[in-house]
């Protein structure tokens, strides 16, 4: 979204046109601008990057993680619907940045509540990933007819990030779904799979482990 963008530049000039639309009536675009709008706010205190802890990554995320949390401190704190948007999605990164099983299951587990957006988001950092422990809840998502397509879309290219022959059998299901947007992240996914799976992308992976 070009409103997550305005946020991950960073700028303070940026504010007047977040804070124009951060009452949208479109909900994804109004939590998009009030994520920004927090990102920019955090970003003015210098003791904020200091404490800021590393990316593995290396991504642009809507909000930093909190440092020095458990597991089970981070996952009240995401399933929380009282917290602001912008607190859940620091929990969540957090999460993503410890990536154990527990803290998978976790974010699996957000799979159920919040927003679309705030779920959209969930099966990102799960694509992210890439573990197999991610699958079950993925497919639970995309499996949900009943699920924003948005959410589905997201799920479906995770499972081709996770790229088990799991994952394939799950997105060959979905490959004529009649959600336009969720058949075609599934043909996408399933040619991630492959290049994936692929003997080039193994030879270039390891290469890449040597260096």
């Amino acid at each position: 979204m070009k409103t997550e963008a305005l946020g991950a530049i960073g700028s303070l000039g940026n504010i007047v046109i977040l804070e124009k639309y951060k009452k949208d009536p479109a909900k994804e675009v109004a939590e998009t601008c009030e994520l920004a709008l927090e990102r920019i706010k955090w970003l003015q205190n210098p003791d904020n990057l200091e404490t800021l802890s590393q990316n593995p990554y290396n991504s642009v995320d809507p909000a930093p993680p909190i440092k020095s949390k458990s597991v089970e401190e981070l996952k009240i704190i995401l399933l929380d619907e009282k917290a602001t948007l912008f607190r859940r999605y620091r929990a969540m990164f957090s999460l993503r940045n410890l990536g154990t099983k527990q803290a998978i299951e976790a974010l699996g587990s957000a799979l159920k509540c919040g927003s679309a957006l705030f779920r959209h988001e969930v099966a990102f950092v799960l694509g992210q990933l890439q573990d197999e422990h991610s699958v079950p809840f993925l497919k639970e998502s995309l499996e949900n007819n009943l699920e924003n397509e948005m959410v589905r879309h997201e799920c479906a290219e995770a499972l081709g990030a996770v790229a088990s022959d799991e994952c394939m059998t799950i997105l060959n299901k979905f490959i004529n779904d009649e959600k336009r947007v969720v058949k075609e992240s599934c043909e996408i996914a399933l040619d991630m799979c492959e290049y994936e799976n692929s003997p080039e992308f193994q030879y270039a992976n390891t290469l890449q482990d040597v260096q």
